[in-house]
């Protein structure tokens, strides 16, 4: 079957050059069109700090899930700096993706009389009035990602911090497109569901190809059910012989992906945004994942962490924080996970690295 599917060209997502990947500031704006601020305005204070640790304050973290990489990083680094200071973290609940089951952990954080909330919506129209209900109750708010329907800064939530989802996504597209030839088509795996973070990684890839790329064709198929990208992308895959490459919005629907193709027997390239310990696996391989634009969502959740304590301590933190991207290559994937999960890469990363030396040093 592989060989009804269009190959990409020699030299596919190789020879980058990592210095030329993506931009060096963060170019994403805010939900509402903010500049992004940068994470050195959220430091604090030795009087704020003092008050902090004064304050015996308490924070609760409402997630969307806690089955991903990315949410256990956030977690961590939200944790370990709350409790640098002093603050006690009453509980991490998780919503599966289930709007119903995330109104219910909202409601029920509200009811343990909290400080603060530190939470990623699932769902930014169907939680937006749950959302309110916590400003209502005198507690401070603080967003990853993505800011409900209708909320307002300051008056319903003290921030929203993100990556820049723009910049990731300009890394995922830059490196796909070194593997389309003249005229390619490219396939998006793309979230189905009105979400700020995952709207700018799609419409970053889109927009990096039209300004540089326009010959790209793009085709498009949605998901809204993670459980299912599968199945999904399999079908696109089975209808579409003709794309050269992919782009997947985050790295599992990737990961789901590659299974779907080497159920079909089909190898064509992929590029995602974030990185787990599975994707920097397939990196490292040199295998049809290619490269991602990552997420620092360590850093990302003390960055959430800090706005959280200035918004206790009264302060008005930034209506949004942005993170820079970070791209993530065979040749870098070593040093990154470094990077992002702040500890040495795991015997199986490395193993797959030494397997495919020298492209993975």
């Amino acid at each position: 079957m592989t060989g009804a599917y269009a190959q990409a060209p020699k030299g596919c997502a190789t020879g980058l050059d990592l210095a030329t990947l993506g931009p060096k500031t963060i170019i994403g704006q805010g939900p509402n069109g903010e500049k992004a601020a940068s994470v050195d305005q959220l430091q604090l204070t030795p009087d704020e700090i003092a008050k902090i640790k004064a304050g015996k304050f308490r924070v609760g973290i409402t997630m969307q899930t806690v089955n991903l990489d990315w949410s256990q990083l956030q977690v961590q680094g939200i944790t370990d700096t709350l409790k640098k200071y002093g603050v006690e973290v009453i509980g991490v609940t998780s919503a599966e993706y289930q709007v119903d089951k995330q109104i219910a952990d909202i409601e029920n954080t509200i009811q343990r009389k909290p400080h603060g909330i530190i939470s990623i919506p699932v769902d930014g129209v169907a939680t937006a009035a749950t959302y309110k209900k916590v400003s209502a109750a005198g507690i401070k708010l603080v967003f990853m990602d993505n800011v409900p329907a209708g909320l307002k800064h300051p008056e319903h939530y003290a921030s929203m911090v993100s990556a820049d989802s723009q910049g990731n996504g300009w890394i995922a597209a830059q490196i796909a497109a070194s593997c389309i030839k003249q005229g390619g088509k490219l396939g998006i795996v793309h979230f189905g569901v009105d979400y700020f973070s995952t709207n700018q990684r799609t419409k970053a890839v889109k927009d990096w190809l039209a300004r540089n790329r326009p010959d790209i064709k793009i085709k498009q198929v949605d998901f809204t059910d993670p459980s299912k990208v599968s199945q999904i992308a399999g079908d696109f895959l089975t209808a579409n012989p003709d794309v050269q490459a992919l782009f997947a919005v985050w790295d599992q629907p990737a990961l789901d992906t590659i299974s779907s193709m080497r159920a079909q027997g089909v190898n064509i390239p992929i590029t995602t945004v974030d990185l787990g310990l599975q994707s920097a696996i397939e990196i490292a391989k040199g295998g049809p994942l290619k490269a991602t634009g990552s997420q620092r969502p360590y850093d990302q959740g003390v960055a959430e962490a800090l706005a959280m304590m200035k918004a206790l301590v009264g302060k008005t933190p930034p209506a949004w924080v942005g993170v820079q991207s970070l791209p993530v290559v065979q040749g870098n994937v070593l040093e990154s996970y470094k990077t992002v999960f702040k500890k040495e890469p795991p015997k199986e990363l490395v193993a797959a690295c030494n397997k495919a030396k020298p492209a993975c040093k």
